[in-house]
Formats: C-alpha cells, structure tokens, sequence
C-alpha cells in the first residue's frame, strides 16, 4: 500500500490547509474546458479537477495510481450526480491513449512528485489534441509560508516524498526547457499553485 493509498481518506481534509488556493486553482481550470469537449485528467486523487471539468466536459476520463484515491473521486461523482466521468487506474508516464485523443489534458499538483516529469509531459502533450490545451497546476513548495513547511514536514513524516521544490519562476523555466508553450500564473495561498496553460498548434 502506498503513501496516497494510505491517506486516501483524509486527503480531502488535508487539502483544506491549503483551500485558498486550491478552491481558486480548480475554479480556473474550470473556466478553461470548453463545453462539450473531452478531457483527461491524470494523478486526479480523489477528483476535483475531473469534478469541475465534468460540469462543462462532455465526457472525462479519471485516471490514478491509487485505486482508494479513485474509489473516493467515483462516490463523490455518484453523490454529485455526475455520469459524464469515468474512472480508471493510469500511470501518467506511460499512457494507452492514441495521439492527440484529449482536446484538455489535466495533470494537477503531481510534476513536484515525480523522479523524471519530463517523461510525464511528453505523454501529456502526446495525447493532447491539435487546437487543445495541457493545463498542468503544480504547487510552488519553494514559496510556501512558515506553516505550509511545517504542515509538509509532518507530511514527510508519514511518507510523503516529493522531488522539485518549484517556485514560479524556477516552475516556467523548468516548462520552457522542455519546450512547451506555456503560460504561468501564480495562484495565491498558503502553497501558492503555479497554473500552467499549454496550447497546443493546430
């Protein structure tokens, strides 16, 4: 069982520490799926991206690593009321998805996480359609307040492991050296979010 299987049940609660600027980041990612459009969401944890996409998308696919984390995303989607999500195990390095299937791909607060994201973003961008967008939310644990460093080193302590500690401008550079075209903006909170929005040439 693994760290994010393990915290599965509270991740909600653990998230409100940083509500300011989760509640304002899910709130933007919203407005950027088109109505109707497909969307892929991958590292979705217990679902809130797939959630507020799913109030504009057509269909989105929900995809993790942790089958509890998914588990919890399809009660709240039962609960919700939504039918237009599915749900399914997925490692974001490695996807079954042919080119260019998503017109929005998500992959949220999961680039610090990982030993190599540059394999994450080429499979991300793979799978991203001409005309669609790659939108890459990522906490920015370079910028976080006193009690965020605290909060995260209690983290640390029941397993948490993360791998980049980005601040906005190491988050845009890190994004430009793998070549995408990406606008960063800073969301503001106790770890601030860099939201960054790729669109992807026709």
């Amino acid at each position: 069982m693994t760290f994010w299987d393990r915290i599965a049940g509270v991740y909600d609660l653990a998230e409100r520490t940083n509500r300011r600027a989760n509640a304002e980041t899910v709130r933007q990612v919203r407005e950027l799926v088109p109505q109707w459009s497909s969307v892929l969401d991958c590292a979705a944890g217990t679902g809130e991206f797939s959630l507020a996409a799913a109030e504009r998308a057509g269909a989105v696919m929900c995809t993790d690593l942790s089958r509890p984390m998914l588990d919890r995303a399809a009660r709240k989607a039962e609960k919700r009321g939504f039918s237009n999500i599915s749900f399914t195990m997925r490692d974001l390095t490695c996807l079954p998805e042919r080119d260019g299937m998503y017109d929005v791909v998500i992959a949220a607060n999961v680039l610090h996480l990982l030993p190599h994201p540059e394999a994450a973003l080429g499979e991300l961008w793979r799978v991203t359609a001409p005309g669609g967008r790659l939108i890459l939310p990522t906490y920015l644990q370079g910028e976080a307040t006193a009690l965020a460093r605290l909060l995260i080193e209690l983290y640390q302590k029941m397993g948490f492991r993360y791998q980049k500690r980005f601040t906005l401008t190491t988050y845009r550079r890190f994004l430009r050296n793998q070549g995408l075209p990406a606008r960063v903006t800073r969301v503001p909170g106790r770890v601030p979010v860099g939201l960054a929005v790729c669109e992807k040439p026709l």
